[in-house]
């Protein structure tokens, strides 16, 4: 089993690979798209969800390639991880978000250090957030349960779907919530709706891990 540096290092290293394609995907949408909204989106969605698969299909059999402190609270809230190494792994994985978005910024040559002025509020916006944690922890619980080697696809598919009908884009996941508001970009957030993204994920968490337990540990 590898080291729990070995684990800590692949959750940074992976969340770290994970925000530098959501915002660098985001700023070269922005720059090639034209203006054009829907098609900024869609190339903003399509590498987001392709570097999850290839993520999670690398780091997976070495920390479990969580890359967000929600599925990391669920899996210790099932039992599944003990809360030392959870801490452990919030930790390293809001560092390699943070990581990740200043690296996206040197990238594309704009200021590493930036704060976002868009603006994500709302109830809409909040249940979006929830739901959209509700469904990304319940694709993890069913196929961990049914179809282990399943994961990788279904979390990559999700996201790229959840992107489309939740009204916040769906980032279900705290530590990118944060780095996120650290890029005034097309993927940015306004530090003023963090606390509330992060509790609507949470709330989202609660409910999958209840819903999992109930289906899925009879």
């Amino acid at each position: 089993m590898p080291s729990l540096a070995q684990r800590a290092f692949s959750e940074f290293l992976g969340t770290a690979f994970l925000l530098a394609a959501v915002v660098g995907s985001g700023i070269m949408a922005q720059n090639l798209a034209g203006g054009n909204g829907a098609l900024a989106l869609l190339c903003n969605t399509l590498p987001t969800g392709a570097i999850l698969t290839v993520l999670i299909l690398v780091f997976g059999p070495l920390s479990g390639a969580h890359f967000n402190p929600a599925v990391s609270v669920a899996f210790t809230l099932r039992g599944d991880l003990p809360w030392r190494t959870t801490a452990v792994y919030i930790t390293v994985q809001v560092l390699g978000a943070m990581v990740g978005v200043w690296a996206a910024h040197l990238m594309f040559e704009l200021p590493v250090l930036q704060v976002s002025a868009h603006i994500r509020s709302g109830p809409g916006q909040w249940l979006a957030e929830a739901v959209a944690t509700l469904g990304l922890l319940l694709t993890i619980f069913g196929c961990a349960a049914r179809m282990p080697s399943a994961i990788p696809y279904a979390v990559g598919l999700y996201i790229t779907s959840a992107y489309w009908f939740t009204a916040s884009t769906s980032f279900a996941n705290p530590a990118v919530t944060i780095a996120r508001s650290l890029s005034n970009t097309f993927a940015g957030i306004a530090p003023s709706g963090v606390v509330a993204f992060i509790a609507a994920q949470f709330v989202g968490m609660c409910a999958a891990v209840a819903i999992g337990r109930w289906l899925w540990r009879n």
